[in-house]
């Protein structure tokens, strides 16, 4: 982030550059402040000068603060603390040319301005001493404290070892960071601010650095401040990682937004005031404001959605802040009387909180001049914890404090980081279950004891398994959510009630790493395979096999050695107990090896067409493919595999009517997925409803035609005189070129509507 030249000289004790400074210095005229006083003697130079004077304001304000919330004390060891800092920067510079112990005064002062405790905002002074000067931990621990000094050390980034990459130094320098968290959570704060004045004053660096400095910004550390529930900072890291990354982008939607607040000042001062004026009617103390959403959050849903500016800004915010949680669900009622609530679009967070403790009830109404209204109502504390997040932990305190809610939130969740940490084989792995674990938004499922779990949105039914217990991840064969049977990788949704089903038996296989979603499921299948023995893998693996066999009429007795042979050649593998250790480590499905091994039925010795292409499915070659009439599946539909006995594998959509009946056997489920580059065309149908108009049916079919797609059959369902109801079967590559089809159909005036017919 900085330029800076190291002094070579040791760092004397801090009484003796106290008093060598007294030696040196000229007699200024006296200040006010005796802190300034010792200030203005800190230096030889001239101290009327603008650099030297800046450097003394900061300090002198960052005390002024400090003694508004501090025992004076603790103030004074503050400022000790900062002509510590002070004496062993001496001589270094930033980018910008400015002494660089104003990057450290600064960061105190962000640290001060959430009122944390004295010991937080001396880390924060001498955050960078171990890192970029001659200055030893134990020498900080010596003159603060220890506490300082391991807080000092989290922070530091590991500069003493050799890296092969970037990517792996920057990788370690988190996972040093996670383990400092797991003792002392402050480490984390300290950096967050730390990375916050870096990206305030980020444009002194060259374009390629602000580039790599606000990417990282913005995939970890402001996704970090948002889970730890310090929003303020989350809000303005991503604004100032947005507009380092795409500064067009950034000023183009900060004005259009500037504009947008000013046309529309008068309708939320409307709103606001019937607001206020209901709820003194209702005899309810609250204060009620208007907020805005930061620009980042705006581009981000505009992305995603694929929206407009303006269908995004057609939300209006207001949160209004109250006493105590009863008032929050009476101002509720108030609120829905007033306009009329939009269902699905209410959230209670003070029941269930979110996993960095924010607490809150949300809900969406339609309001007048057909707007809609998102209306956040929380107490006092629930707004400080959702402005400051963990933080608030140490408001106004100084040394320990009792755990509060966000507090514990964050210590559980770095426990899960640590346990992570403790199973991933290498840094960059850790840094990959980092990111994946650092989504904000969350579903909540309940277990069949009915507590609530709470997981990142994407998480599948294993996830869920594995955020019980590891045991019960790793023994998992299937589960029943909402009562039906279903396979692992179904994805949770909100209110799932989940019942996971083991087997001494069950173990984890590499597939599982293609569908799990958070950290803690993926290192631990990773550490499982990991560590599991070959003799373990190969005894495993002739069970399954045995097994499979069984199913198919057969067993492994019967398999002669001529057998084995050939499939060894066909599959160019060396020897049997290789095998039998793929098949144990989930690297090869038993039931297409016991298929394999067994003859080939008729239809498949005299080589009749399957009508799929060869690479279509991945881990299928050597095995039949056959898909379902029914659900007619395509690349990109999320598949499930069932093994028929004389037709290979038929492949279902998972959502597929007819799938009910194979759940009752999962033990003939197979998971498989597409190639990623699946080549061919594939049928599906399309039930297309349009107005009885002359050359419809032309039109629909010239517009399959210019979308590169073949017209199998076509019927007709006429239901009146004024619309008609027309069947394709049509061939496609892939969900894309479908998509691409059914919009341009949609396109066309006489078309009431296009759906792909499934079962």
């Amino acid at each position: 982030m900085s330029t800076k030249t190291h002094s070579t000289s040791s760092m004397p004790p801090a009484s003796e550059q106290s008093a060598k400074r007294q030696k040196k210095s000229p007699k200024p005229k006296q200040p006010k402040n005796p802190r300034k006083k010792q200030a203005a003697k800190k230096n030889n130079a001239d101290t009327s000068g603008p650099e030297w004077q800046s450097r003394r304001l900061l300090i002198g304000d960052l005390c002024e603060l400090l003694e508004t919330y501090l025992p004076h004390n603790e103030v004074n060891d503050v400022y000790r603390a900062y002509l510590f800092g002070a004496e062993a920067h001496e001589g270094q510079t930033r980018r910008s040319g400015e002494p660089y112990i104003h990057h450290p005064l600064e960061v105190a002062n962000i640290l001060a301005g959430m009122h944390l405790d004295s010991r937080s905002i001396i880390a924060a002074i001498l955050h960078d001493t171990i890192e970029d000067t001659e200055t030893a931990k134990d020498h900080i621990a010596s003159e603060f404290s220890e506490t300082v000094a391991e807080l000092v050390d989290g922070v530091s980034k590991i500069s003493k070892i050799e890296f092969q990459s970037k990517e792996e130094e920057q990788a370690e320098n988190f996972r040093k960071m996670m383990l400092a968290m797991t003792r002392d959570i402050r480490v984390i704060i300290i950096k967050l601010a730390d990375r916050l004045h870096n990206m305030r004053t980020i444009n002194a660096l060259p374009l390629y650095k602000r580039r790599n400095i606000a990417r990282e910004t913005l995939d970890i550390y402001a996704p970090i401040a948002n889970r730890l529930g310090v929003r303020q900072w989350a809000v303005e890291l991503e604004d100032l990682s947005f507009e380092a990354l795409y500064p067009m982008r950034y000023r183009i939607l900060a004005n259009a937004m500037r504009k947008r607040h000013g046309n529309r000042n008068a309708i939320v001062e409307r709103i606001n005031d019937a607001i206020v004026e209901q709820l003194k009617q209702e005899g309810v103390e609250a204060e009620v404001s208007g907020r805005e959403k930061n620009v980042y959050n705006i581009y981000r849903k505009m992305r995603e959605k694929n929206l407009s500016f303006e269908q995004v800004h057609d939300i209006f915010a207001f949160r209004i802040i109250v006493d105590k949680v009863d008032t929050c669900y009476r101002v509720l009622g108030i609120i829905h009387n007033l306009y009329k609530p939009i269902p699905g679009r209410f959230k209670d967070y003070i029941a269930i909180p979110k996993t960095n403790g924010y607490q809150s009830l949300h809900t969406v109404v339609f309001g007048p001049y057909s707007v809609s209204i998102e209306v956040q109502i929380r107490t006092r504390d629930m707004h400080h914890v959702a402005e400051v997040g963990v933080a608030a932990h140490w408001l106004y305190k100084s040394g320990e404090a009792p755990g509060d809610r966000a507090h514990e939130t964050a210590l559980q969740w770095l426990k899960n980081l640590l346990d992570i940490q403790q199973k991933a084989g290498n840094p960059r792995e850790f840094l990959e279950h980092l990111k994946v674990d650092l989504f904000p938004d969350e579903v909540y499922v309940f277990t069949p004891g009915g507590e609530i779990k709470k997981l990142p949105r994407g998480a599948t039914v294993l996830d869920f398994a594995y955020d019980v217990h590891t045991d019960i991840g790793n023994k998992a064969v299937g589960a029943r959510v909402n009562r039906k049977m279903v396979p692992l990788r179904r994805e949770l949704r909100n209110g799932d009630h989940v019942e996971i089903l083991t087997s001494e038996w069950g173990r984890p296989n590499p597939t599982w790493l293609e569908f799990v979603f958070t950290g803690k499921a993926r290192a631990n299948i990773r550490s499982y395979l990991k560590n599991q023995q070959n003799h373990e893998a190969i005894a495993f693996g002739e069970r399954l096999l045995d097994r499979a066999l069984h199913a198919q009429g057969s067993s492994l007795e019967e398999i002669n050695d001529e057998a084995r042979e050939v499939l060894l050649k066909e599959i160019s593998m060396k020897s049997w107990d290789l095998l039998l250790r793929d098949i144990g480590l989930g690297n090869r499905q038993a039931p297409l090896v016991a298929r394999q091994l067994l003859p080939a039925p008729e239809d498949e010795a005299r080589g009749e067409p399957t009508g799929v292409p060869a690479v279509a499915i991945h881990g299928t070659e050597g095995v039949v493919v056959n898909f379902a009439r029914c659900c007619r599946p395509i690349p990109g539909d999320p598949i499930l595999g069932f093994l028929t006995a004389g037709r290979g594998i038929v492949v279902h959509t998972e959502d597929c009517p007819n799938v009910a009946e194979y759940r009752k056997h999962p033990e003939r489920w197979i998971d498989i997925k597409w190639e990623p580059e699946s080549e061919g065309t594939y049928p599906v149908n399309l039930r297309i409803e349009s107005k009885n108009q002359r050359g419809v049916l032309a039109a629909v079919a010239s517009t399959i035609s210019e979308q590169e797609a073949n017209i199998d059959s076509v019927s007709f369902d006429e239901r009146d005189g004024h619309y008609t109801t027309m069947l394709f079967t049509i061939d496609v590559r892939d969900r894309d070129h479908l998509a691409q089809i059914m919009r341009s159909i949609r396109s066309k005036e006489s078309i009431v509507r296009v759906i792909r017919i499934k079962g």
